[in-house]
C-alpha cells in the first residue's frame, strides 16, 4: 500500500499538509464562530444588574452602563430578564412590557382618535422594577432604542438623596401642562 515505513507516515509531506489544513480550517471555523456569535449573546450579571437598576443613575456608573445596555437590547429581541440568586430576602428585579393606559406613567402615556374609541400607546415598551427589602424602590423604563427614565419611589428617594429627576422633572411638566380643572358650579339650593 505505502511505499513510506509507518513510522515515517506522520513525517511525510501528505500528512503534514493535511494536519496544516485541518489546523487552518479549525482555525478558520474558531474565528468564523467568534464572528457569528454576536457580544449580544453573553449572558448578562443579574446581580450586577440589580444593582446597577437601583442605583441613584446607572449612566453615571461605567460598571453599570454596558450591563444595561446589553440587558436592555436582551429585553428588545424577547430574551428572559437575567436573574441574581445572592440577592437576598426581598430584593430583586423584574421586567414587564408597558401597555397604556393601565401600565404606563401618565406623563408618557399618548392618545389617538380610533374609529372605535381611543387608542392608547406609552412612549416606553417595558419597565424593570426593583424591590429592596421587600418593597418597591426604582422602575426604569426603556425603549427599544436604549432610552430610559426611572421613576423612584418616596422610600428610595429618602434613601438615596439625590438621584435622576428625569421622571420626576417630565411628570410636573406634564402636569403643568393639563389645562385647569373646571370650576365648580355652585348649587342654588
Amino acid at each position: 500500500m505505502n511505499d513510506l515505513p509507518s513510522n515515517r507516515l506522520a513525517d511525510s509531506p501528505v500528512r503534514f499538509s493535511m494536519r496544516k489544513r485541518d489546523a487552518v480550517m479549525l482555525a478558520l471555523a474558531v474565528a468564523m464562530c467568534g464572528a457569528i456569535t454576536p457580544r449580544e449573546a453573553r449572558a448578562v450579571d443579574g446581580c450586577l444588574v440589580l444593582l446597577c437598576f437601583a442605583a441613584p443613575s446607572w449612566r453615571s456608573i461605567p460598571q453599570c452602563v454596558p450591563p444595561i445596555k446589553q440587558v436592555l437590547r436582551d429585553l428588545a429581541r424577547g430574551k428572559s430578564f437575567p436573574t441574581c440568586s445572592m440577592a437576598g430576602g426581598g430584593n430583586s428585579a423584574s421586567h414587564a412590557w408597558a401597555s397604556a393606559p393601565s401600565y404606563c406613567p401618565p406623563q408618557y402615556t399618548r392618545v389617538f382618535d380610533g374609529e372605535s374609541g381611543p387608542i392608547y400607546s406609552c412612549d416606553y415598551s417595558g419597565a424593570v422594577s426593583v424591590s429592596i427589602n421587600g418593597g418597591p424602590f426604582a422602575r426604569t423604563w426603556w425603549t427599544m432604542a436604549g432610552d430610559t427614565v426611572t421613576e423612584f419611589s418616596p422610600a428610595a428617594k429618602a434613601q438615596l438623596g439625590t438621584w435622576d429627576t428625569r421622571f420626576d422633572d417630565d411628570y410636573a411638566a406634564w402636569l403643568a401642562s393639563l389645562p385647569p380643572p373646571a370650576p365648580i358650579a355652585e348649587s342654588g339650593y
